[in-house]
């Protein structure tokens, strides 16, 4: 499989693009964004792709997906967005924030130290219970000041959580059968999930103590660095539903993610100090629903991210070999469930 990138993402990869020192330059890819590590900055520009649940194929959709992008995660880290970039071409030349006609738009951050992401963290053994207080510590206010409607509200009933989760076992159904998912996962999984959200009062009590909020929507350790100023980061801008959940939702991502990385008990006391914290003790009647939804929406994300033309070899066994840890872990869910 030939891994291909777009030219302005070549130009990208040279240190003479930049007006800032880039001598050591790294792109990561996603499903659906480029991310160039470039010296002390970050330039993340979104794939044309469109999933259905996005759609990034026009330019003025991606240059509008950017400025949501900035709006949004400054809620949580103003600092760490700096602002929109355009790359532009003129006479045939590719430019960073210079003349011409726009052929790309992307978001540029402060680069975090590598060292203190929580991903790296967890990696080396060092997470500990005092870093999860922190964390809390941000989360509890954050969702107390989130944005509370009427409309915001209307994403919590079953009918509206249920049109995110049958459009994953869609989007998944003809993956079923490869080495990351058995039809038998697929079965106990959309069973149970089912069965669950016909469990009407369970989410009506949520709404009325409103509990669905303008949340983050991608909460997990990828997206979280453990600076002395903890950042959350890369929240969702591209879809709404997404966005708009139940806390229950946001925090059982993260809550799941330890469990993907064998702590338990680190899971447990994030879940027990974020209750107690908020008394929110109606979240764990919601948690192991939104853990199981969180690990399969992680999985399907390995599947597209292995299925893309332009990713490696490497890349996509990697892709597919934690898809598959990510569809198992959320069988368990749905059986003890």
């Amino acid at each position: 499989m030939k891994n291909t990138v777009p030219n302005f993402i070549e130009y990208l990869l040279t240190p003479a693009a930049y007006p800032h020192p880039a001598t050591e330059i790294k792109l990561v890819q996603t499903h659906i964004s480029y991310v160039v590590l470039a010296g002390d900055f970050v330039y993340k520009l979104k794939k044309p792709v469109d999933f259905g649940f996005l759609n990034f194929t026009t330019l003025d959709q991606r240059r509008h997906f950017c400025e949501r992008e900035l709006v949004l995660n400054r809620r949580l880290c103003p600092d760490l967005y700096l602002g929109m970039v355009t790359i532009a071409e003129e006479e045939g030349r590719l430019n960073l924030d210079g003349r011409g006609s726009v052929v790309e738009y992307g978001v540029k951050m402060r680069r975090m130290p590598e060292e203190k992401m929580m991903g790296r963290i967890i990696g080396s053994g060092g997470l500990t219970r005092e870093m999860l207080d922190r964390i809390v510590a941000i989360l509890v206010p954050f969702y107390g000041q989130a944005e509370a409607t009427s409309e915001i509200n209307s994403f919590g009933r079953p009918e509206a959580v249920g049109v995110n989760v049958r459009e994953n076992f869609d989007q998944t159904e003809g993956f079923i059968g490869c080495s990351a998912l058995s039809r038998e996962q697929f079965e106990i999984i959309n069973h149970y999930t089912l069965d669950f959200l016909a469990r009407e009062g369970l989410f009506a009590v949520r709404m009325t103590e409103g509990r669905i909020r303008d949340c983050h929507g991608d909460l997990y350790s990828a997206n979280i660095c453990l600076t002395e100023s903890v950042q959350i980061f890369d929240c969702i801008e591209f879809n709404e539903r997404f966005r708009y959940c139940d806390i229950a939702s946001d925090v059982a991502f993260l809550a799941m993610d330890l469990d993907f990385h064998g702590l338990p008990e680190l899971s447990r006391y994030f879940i027990d100090s974020f209750v107690a914290l908020s008394g929110d003790s109606g979240l764990l009647t919601m948690l192991d629903f939104y853990k199981c939804y969180r690990a399969y929406v992680r999985g399907k994300i390995g599947l597209f991210t292995a299925h893309a033309p332009e990713v490696d070899e490497e890349t996509r066994q990697g892709c597919l070999d934690q898809a598959s840890r990510y569809f198992a872990l959320a069988e368990g869910y749905a059986v003890i469930g």
